[in-house]
């Protein structure tokens, strides 16, 4: 809805800014747009006065202009400032934009510690929420802050588990750091959340091992290359190395090299990030550089972290090639390379998946860019068996269950399959009434998976395909 400014387009600002069109109002304040970028905020005298009597602002803060029969205030803030309503606000897109507010909003506390603040400006120069006294109903301020990190969901953050499912951009260590200096305490829930992620100790004050089930070399690779500089970081930077380089790793379709990096991932804890075809590729010159610089910048921001480059050839096929001859696919690769070694001394651990290492441009896959070449093949019988035994370890289980048997019948197949069989198995059984997984509700499973190499045939739902018509 269209909000009528309480100064024309143009009218110049005591700061000397001139205002353009509002944006956001109430009763006693406004926030427009100033022509060469930057917000400023209008408010009544009456609101002025209550600020300064709390001992919110100071005189100086806000200047003084008359338009009309108007006595009004004025404070300009730049772009590289946050300015406008809690309620209603985008949620951040980096830890310290929410390091940020939280610091507001213990100034503000500091100051007025009983004004509501559910409709509170967030003036982020001034590092403060000031308050308008609405006839809105208050809410505490674990759920304004809630609201205000998740885009407008009211979840108390001292629910833990539920504000952690709706920032997955965000590691877990990282948001139990802003909800900390928010000075709210973290329960035993959130802190079971953070240990079953891998990222601090286990409640024994054991350091939790990263598992990757039925890949073990795998496993070593990333212990070995990541997880140990990760966690010894003093023991390397004596000897010059301060984070892991750039991992690709590639092979045939289903041999289980999204699965290891998601594992990798809910180890660490960190905010992953992700390029791939669907989310940033643009037909239009330019588009496509420009949104890969987005996704490098908000990694970098929110280090350390994970980026995952996902389906890399669609964006870094060698330029000598027929696809990478034009200029756009010369800009593209040419991003990458000034971004890759960029971002890993900023703390963000780069991860690549292709099924085509053959199409990668060589300069992608020279030292100090990607270090590590990495090929994952179909898992082994005895990869399966070690999946299998993995997953069904957590699960209710009769006696009857015959291991070797199932891996024999899944050897060469996709990882993806072994977890549906054992997904699909638990969900037979629960239809059947029954309170444990069995060999035959897994056999049962395993018949609805295909033969290995069958294409799986689509469930007609809704209606009947007639290829006759």
């Amino acid at each position: 809805m269209p909000v009528d400014s309480w100064v024309p387009v143009g009218f110049q600002l005591p700061g000397g800014q001139r205002a353009r069109l509002a944006l956001h109002d109430a009763v006693d304040w406004q926030i427009c747009d100033q022509q060469g970028g930057g917000r400023a905020l209008i408010v009544r005298s009456t609101l002025w006065k209550r600020w300064l009597e709390l001992g919110l602002i100071g005189e100086a803060v806000f200047k003084a202009f008359r338009f009309g029969s108007d006595d009004l205030y004025a404070f300009s803030s730049g772009p590289e400032h946050a300015l406008g309503p809690v309620e209603g606000s985008k949620a951040p897109e980096s830890k310290n934009q929410a390091l940020s507010f939280v610091q507001a909003l213990r100034a503000t506390r500091n100051i007025d510690p009983v004004s509501p603040l559910q409709d509170s400006i967030y003036v982020e120069k001034l590092s403060l929420l000031l308050p308008t006294y609405s006839l809105s109903a208050p809410i505490t301020d674990d759920i304004v802050l809630g609201k205000w990190l998740t885009g407008g969901v009211p979840v108390s953050v001292r629910s833990f588990r539920r504000t952690r499912s709706l920032m997955g951009w965000m590691g877990t260590s990282h948001l139990q750091d802003v909800i900390k200096q928010a000075g709210f305490e973290i329960g035993e829930v959130a802190a079971s959340d953070v240990t079953n992620e891998g990222a601090i100790a286990n409640a024994a004050g054991q350091q939790k091992k990263f598992q990757l089930a039925g890949r073990p070399d795998l496993e070593k690779f990333f212990c070995e290359h990541v997880i140990d500089l990760i966690e010894n970081p003093e023991r390397y930077k004596s000897l010059g190395i301060d984070f892991p380089s750039a991992i690709i790793l590639h092979g045939p379709p289903g041999c289980g090299k999204t699965y290891a990096i998601e594992r990798l991932v809910e180890y660490l804890g960190w905010p992953s990030f992700a390029i791939e075809a669907s989310s940033v590729a643009s037909p239009y010159i330019h588009e496509t550089s420009k949104k890969v610089a987005e996704v490098f910048d908000k990694a970098m921001q929110n280090a350390p972290s994970v980026l995952i480059i996902d389906e890399m050839e669609a964006f870094l096929a060698d330029r000598q090639m027929g696809a990478g001859t034009s200029h756009h696919r010369v800009e593209e690769v040419a991003e990458f390379l000034r971004r890759i070694p960029e971002a890993i001394k900023n703390h963000v651990l780069i991860v690549a998946m292709t099924n085509r290492i053959d199409m990668i441009d060589p300069a992608i896959q020279r030292r100090g860019r990607f270090d590590h070449v990495i090929r994952v093949d179909m898992a082994s019988e005895a990869e399966v068996y070690a999946l299998l035994t993995k997953l069904i370890a957590e699960l209710p289980c009769e006696g009857d269950i015959d291991l070797s048997a199932l891996a024999n019948r899944l050897n060469g197949r996709p990882l993806s399959d072994v977890a549906f069989l054992v997904r699909e198995g638990a969900r037979l059984a629960a239809r059947g009434g029954a309170s444990k997984l069995s060999q035959a509700s897994l056999l049962s499973a395993l018949e609805s998976t295909g033969a290995r190499g069958e294409e799986r045939k689509p469930r007609g739902i809704g209606f009947i395909w007639d290829e006759n018509k």
